[in-house]
């Protein structure tokens, strides 16, 4: 891959992921806890975040721990069928975060070398199951990232009229 693309990706994906960082060392850590929409949203990001960068997927093994449970088993508030095993706190999962972020880049960073283009994050056989290119699952993981980000700022919005700011590039908040 050019190095335009893959600098440009990781401009953008590292964007993505220092705004997820930002909404939750941002947020108070008594609403972090309390609202447990918010706690199950960042908690998802994160896991998900970290998991559609483990090739093969069947690899993963998330830093912080998680149990997959039934539709029908999952608390109030929890968002799909990764539920974590207690509760973390704002820092415990920022830090999760952060390690996935340097994941991340030494993925892309692999990129610039040629290396991996050939790689697919494949989850099984199954109608359902992702089989995507290593480019397009890096660009499917941005794109889930920033779209939880902007549910967990709406939440903070809402209910304390907190804003938070916009990353244009990697290491840029403004």
């Amino acid at each position: 891959m050019e190095n335009i693309w893959s600098d440009s990706l990781w401009k953008q994906f590292g964007a993505s992921i220092d705004m997820l960082i930002n909404v939750v060392e941002s947020c108070p850590e008594n609403y972090f806890i309390d609202n447990k929409r918010f706690f199950y949203l960042a908690c998802h990001s994160a896991v998900f975040l970290d998991y559609y960068l483990t090739l093969p997927p069947e690899d993963f093994s998330p830093e912080l721990p998680f149990t997959s449970r039934q539709p029908g088993d999952c608390p109030i508030g929890s968002v799909g069928d990764l539920i974590p095993d207690r509760i973390f706190s704002s820092s415990e999962l920022a830090n999760y975060i952060r390690v996935s972020k340097e994941k991340s880049k030494k993925l892309i960073d692999g990129l610039k070398e040629g290396n991996g283009l050939e790689q697919r994050f494949t989850e099984g056989d199954k109608e359902a199951d992702m089989d995507y290119s290593l480019p397009e699952i890096l660009i499917y993981n941005l794109r889930h990232t920033q779209h939880h980000v902007g549910q967990l700022h709406i939440l903070m919005r809402q209910d304390m009229d907190r804003h938070m700011d916009w990353a244009f590039r990697e290491g840029e908040i403004f």
